[in-house]
């Protein structure tokens, strides 16, 4: 499947500082951020750089994670496991390399990271309509590029992550969230949408081919950031296996992380498991057409769109550990509706669910990678980010498999069932958390202790 104080005059309750032991300091009234004038993407020209490019490569993500699929059944005849294969082959880079990549990232500058993913995902799906002209595009073929790809997406994805923050003052930092996450929705429903019209108009395979100018758009727009990043040669490099360690250790010792880690992966794997079953519901219990599907799909989608364009305002008048609860655990609570939706007017039980997950998530991403960004420690982002998305982007092909055995078992509609009433059962994690009492998450940047880092002889590889 991600801030501001609030904008009353009541004074801010105290905020458990994790870092402590059940010490409450007070948070203060006012927050820059609420003071800061809008329109960053007018006055910022590396922002707007690096959200044009970002928005570039969601969108090709989008129609390349609809073209892959569509060539290997279209093109190469592959049986549903085969296309099943395929998809995984997208995520395990996450499993396989993604706790190494996070100190990497925290070991090196991000842009250039971010540049040669970019540049290697070109030239990756490049490939695909080259062999096909060849004549000697295989499955392994599409497997070996879905893998390779997905490898690059992880870089990407820690770097960009750990990028933000330097290149935005932290006042800066809510309006740059929310308007990467809206256009991040708002790409991957057009990507969706075009990524099929390119396939019916000239085919999946030069479809692809077209698609490789968003990542030429992406890789221009990065490479002319004038943001330059300061050097990390002063930081003493330790054994791998220290630095992994270190990022796991901030995870899980910090109430705030932890409980963000928890609900990701728990949310992920219900959230998956209901979409993986989405489009057999509808087309063979709910009985519509698949170009109805994707109407529905998309319009139900645009509530990302909404979510990243309220999420602040909601923050700053609750406070944004109360939106947070609100956003996570209201909105997508509504996808219990879905399994009820049937022909006709019965298909806005699926849009009412859809819209209100859709919201909710990415509201609720945009608050969670605000306080993120402002409170971990700058040279433990990397690894901190890759650790979460370890353990969040792991549920993902689990709830898949697990909503295709209870699909096969007990229906698709009682499997509907159980994986909706699932997303606000995984929000009860929030509740479970110190997040329902307290107006708004930590603003202050957490301080590091002796336990959070693991010594090492400066010299280890």
């Amino acid at each position: 499947m991600t801030s501001t104080t609030s904008a009353d005059s009541r004074p801010a309750e105290p905020v458990a500082d994790p870092s402590t032991t059940g010490t409450l300091h007070p948070e203060p009234a006012t927050d820059p951020i609420a003071r800061r004038p809008a329109g960053l993407l007018r006055r910022h020209r590396d922002f707007r750089l690096l959200w044009i490019g970002e928005t570039a490569n969601k969108y090709g993500s989008a129609v390349t994670g609809l073209a892959l699929p569509l060539i290997a059944v279209s093109t190469l005849h592959a049986s549903t496991f085969q296309v099943g294969l395929l998809g995984a082959a997208g995520w395990l880079p996450w499993l396989l390399i993604g706790l190494p990549a996070g100190v990497w990232v925290d070991r090196l500058r991000s842009r250039p990271i971010m540049l040669i993913s970019t540049a290697l995902s070109l030239v990756l799906y490049a490939t695909v309509p080259l062999a096909a002209l060849a004549g000697t595009l295989t499955l392994w073929h599409l497997l070996t590029v879905a893998l390779l790809a997905g490898a690059a997406g992880v870089f990407f994805q820690t770097a960009y992550t750990a990028y933000l923050p330097q290149l935005l003052d932290p006042a800066d930092q809510p309006e740059g969230n929310a308007k990467l996450h809206g256009s991040a929705s708002a790409a991957g429903i057009v990507g969706l949408g075009s990524g099929g019209l390119l396939a019916q108009l000239a085919g999946p395979v030069n479809g692809l081919l077209a698609n490789t100018a968003t990542f030429l758009l992406s890789l221009w727009c990065t490479a002319r950031i004038g943001h330059r990043e300061t050097g990390r040669a002063d930081r003493p490099r330790r054994a791998l296996r220290k630095e992994i360690g270190e990022g796991l250790r901030l995870l899980v010792s910090d109430v705030w992380f932890r409980t963000f880690a928890l609900f990701g992966a728990a949310s992920n794997l219900v959230l998956t498991g209901y979409q993986a079953l989405l489009v057999v519901f509808l087309i063979r219990e709910v009985g519509i057409g698949e170009g109805t599907v994707g109407l529905l799909v998309g319009l139900a989608s645009t509530g990302g769109i909404l979510g990243a364009a309220f999420a602040r305002r909601v923050a700053a008048r609750l406070g944004t550990s109360r939106a947070m609860l609100m956003l996570e655990l209201v909105l997508p609570a509504l996808t219990v509706l879905i399994p009820l939706t049937g022909r006709g007017l019965g298909l806005a039980w699926y849009l009412i669910g859809g819209f209100g997950a859709s919201a909710g998530v990415v509201a609720g991403n945009v608050i969670k990678s605000t306080f993120q960004q402002r409170y971990c420690p700058p040279e433990l982002l990397g690894r901190l980010s890759a650790s979460s998305a370890v353990l969040n982007f792991g549920s993902i092909p689990l709830g898949a498999v697990l909503a295709g055995f209870l699909g096969t078992q007990l229906g698709v509609r009682p499997a509907m069932w159980l994986m909706t009433i699932g997303v606000p059962l995984a929000a009860l994690i929030l509740w479970c958390s110190p997040m329902r009492r307290v107006r708004d998450l930590p603003t202050e940047r957490r301080v590091l202790d002796t336990e959070d880092l693991c010594p090492a002889p400066a010299d280890a590889p």
